[in-house]
């Protein structure tokens, strides 16, 4: 194409280009005093012609914000479902407990008080907890401490309106233990891993020719003057380590998990004025539980994971 033909045509496209803008300008103009059906009338011209690819985008963005309202309400209302639906399970779960400790109480007596639990939270205190009764309410150091479901720790420190207890994880922790059946003993404690939540409970001292099979019930057994016989301690997992032609010892499911527990049975007065043992009180609570967790490795049965 020569140079002219160029030229011509740019200047036909400038000259398109002020026209367009000199109409636009006289209807902007013009607009204000035209009546309003007019108004109107050129509006709707407007937009479905020149304008509407911008209406198209604009209404596609609206849409775009609207759905984005939409989802962000909906994933509240779904948050907050999740949210009471957890809240109600962890009620259920508490509320079970509760009835079970009211169970125990009852037939316990008034040798054992109930009392609520609290954790300090602090570094070094993990198997440390606090009770809100004291000596005002006849509480003695060593008495036992019981749950739901059975042995949680003991009552270290007295105090006038409240107490210091140290739960079955704590390093120093031990308790004479047994079968049900009363053929076999042993002694009970912690054995820590590596981090907080890998501490386990362990059996020791069971005599090399005694052998325990999973799902075997061990409560305490009444020795050593602190728990009263029958307490339900744990249950049998497997075997944790043996020295040949001396012991065994054996890794157990507790049967209560420290962290769990909010509110407990702790014994009140000397050990003379207890009963001694508790056998047949707590034969229910270690009938149920055996049943179901002999043959499972299931710790969801239990009644919560550690702290």
């Amino acid at each position: 194409m020569s140079a002219y033909h160029i030229g011509e045509h740019e200047e036909a496209t400038g000259r398109r280009k002020t026209i367009t803008a000199v109409v636009i300008v006289g209807l902007a103009l013009a607009l204000p005093f035209m009546p309003a059906a007019q108004q109107q009338q050129l509006a709707f011209l407007l937009r479905s012609s020149v304008l509407r690819p911008f209406v198209s985008i604009q209404e596609g963005l609206a849409a775009v914000r609207l759905h984005a309202v939409s989802t962000e309400e909906f994933q509240a209302r779904l948050d907050s479902m999740v949210s009471a639906l957890t809240n109600q399970g962890t009620l259920a779960e508490e509320n079970g407990r509760l009835r079970k400790l009211l169970d125990l109480s009852r037939r316990l007596g008034t040798a054992y008080l109930p009392a609520s639990v609290l954790r300090a939270g602090t570094a070094g205190s993990e198997s440390m907890f606090l009770l809100d009764v004291g000596s005002d309410h006849g509480l003695r150091v060593n008495a036992p401490v019981i749950g739901s479901g059975g042995l949680i720790g003991v009552v270290r420190e007295v105090r006038a309106s409240m107490s210091i207890g140290m739960d079955w994880t704590h390093p120093e922790f031990r308790a004479s233990a047994m079968t049900m059946d009363g053929e076999i003993y042993g002694f009970v404690r912690a054995e820590r891993g590596l981090f907080r939540e890998g501490g386990r409970m362990l059996l020791d001292g069971i005599p090399f020719h005694n052998s325990l099979e999973p799902g075997m019930a061990i409560v305490t057994s009444g020795l050593g003057g602190v728990f009263p016989r029958g307490i339900t301690v744990g249950i049998v997992d497997q075997l944790a380590a043996e020295t040949a032609g001396w012991r065994r010892s054996y890794w157990l499911r507790p049967a209560v998990f420290p962290g769990s527990a909010t509110h407990v049975l702790v014994a009140v007065g000397t050990m003379s004025e207890r009963p001694t043992d508790l056998t047949e009180v707590m034969q229910d609570s270690t009938t149920q539980r055996a049943g179901p967790i002999a043959g499972s490795g299931d710790r969801d049965r239990l009644e919560g994971p550690g702290s």
